[in-house]
């Protein structure tokens, strides 16, 4: 049994959801999303809440149950306020710049990095070492953060490259004489 699937996703206020089908569409002040979901589901609207159950007992339908709860979550969410992951850059030399449209990244290569930031994305530099990456959309959210991390991941020897705001990582010990 699915115990994230078994909870209902209730709606704020502002925020309304309708079912035409396999496909839920959901409105806030902020957007309009709509996500169409497998036959291996049932969703139901009722009473302020919008909640999901398997249609069988195959591994499938009980993937797509948890699966399907967490999609409508982040919907909800997103519809009222924006995603936001925090990225460090951490490096001499190392840093970035948003100008307009384009994301510029210093990273000690031998060329500027220019990463077009997508539709439905804002990105800003408060400081030339810190990026925050918004949206309402949290998959794309996450999507463009991993993508600029990929740029020059953090190293296990210096701790130097981009990595997410709070992460760890394990400081390996150098070469001894």
């Amino acid at each position: 049994m699915s115990r994230i699937g078994k909870q209902p996703v209730a709606l704020p206020d502002g925020v309304t959801a309708s079912l035409s089908g396999q496909t839920i569409e959901v409105k806030g002040p902020k957007q309009t999303k709509s996500f169409t979901f497998t036959d291996d589901v049932t969703i139901a609207i009722e009473d302020g809440q919008v909640t999901v159950a398997p249609r069988g007992k195959s591994k499938r339908a009980r993937q797509q149950w948890g699966m399907s709860r967490t999609i409508i979550a982040n919907l909800v969410h997103g519809s009222k306020e924006p995603f936001k992951k925090e990225l460090e850059i951490q490096g001499v030399g190392y840093r970035a710049q948003v100008q307009g449209n384009t994301l510029k990244l210093n990273l000690g290569l031998s060329h500027d990095v220019d990463f077009p930031i997508p539709e439905g994305i804002t990105v800003t530099a408060p400081k030339p070492t810190e990026l925050v990456v918004e949206g309402h959309d949290k998959q794309l959210v996450g999507e463009v953060a991993a993508n600029i991390r990929d740029w020059r991941r953090p190293e296990p020897y210096k701790g130097k490259g981009i990595r997410y705001k709070g992460e760890y990582i394990f400081q390996k010990e150098g070469k001894k004489k």
